[in-house]
């Protein structure tokens, strides 16, 4: 099985990248999705963070406070660290059990994660190729202002806290731009599934 990373900043579009991946034919993982699931109650992620940021950023069920933790590390370098290095183990662990099970059923096929932090993490190294996605940084403040209602110098705030797009940029194997839209978009990522789909049927 293939397995490749698909990244990109906040606003630039990678999850229709995703869905247009997924209706080719691809097995895609949204990694926000295996962050959910490895802090529920009772998991070591969640204990291992209440103990690192306390029990305030449990909700009264006892589930995890997502935007109370959030607005915790945003504008914190140092937690925002903390957090990660809690988190990623465990969503890495969790994916790569995915993707086993996956290739199970469908030794041939494309496994696609879908995940915003993959190369500040590291995680990209365990991919054979990697899709970044991008577009104009005007695009993206737009989209992330409308998208969120923040103002723009909020959306400019959520911008730097990320690594830059094109510092991003130099890991990929495959470049997406979507600044032109949706039709433009699609046919880009057609263009790069045909080329994964060559690739994995020539793998040894």
């Amino acid at each position: 099985m293939l397995r490749v990373g698909l990244t990109g900043s906040i606003g630039v579009g990678k999850s229709f990248v995703a869905g247009v991946l997924r209706e080719l034919g691809c097995h895609v993982l949204d990694a926000d999705q295996t962050a959910r699931e490895v802090v529920i109650p009772g998991s070591p992620a969640l204990a291992h963070i209440v103990k690192a940021f306390g029990k305030e950023i449990l909700r009264e069920d006892g589930t995890l406070d997502r935007p109370r933790l959030g607005a915790l590390v945003f504008e914190n370098t140092d937690k925002r660290a903390l957090l990660n290095s809690i988190l990623h183990p465990h969503i890495i662990a969790r994916q790569d059990e995915i993707i086993r099970e996956w290739e199970r059923i469908d030794p041939l096929g494309i496994a696609v994660i879908d995940a915003a932090l993959m190369i500040e993490s590291g995680g990209y190294k365990r991919f054979d190729k990697l899709i970044v996605v991008y577009c104009d940084p005007e695009v993206q403040l737009e989209r992330i202002m409308l998208r969120d209602e923040l103002s723009p110098e909020e959306a400019e705030k959520r911008v730097n806290a990320q690594m830059s797009q094109l510092e991003k940029q130099k890991y990929a194997d495959y470049l997406i731009d979507t600044s032109a839209g949706f039709e433009a978009t699609r046919q880009r990522t057609q263009e790069v599934y045909e080329d994964l789909l060559a690739t994995s049927k020539h793998a040894p």
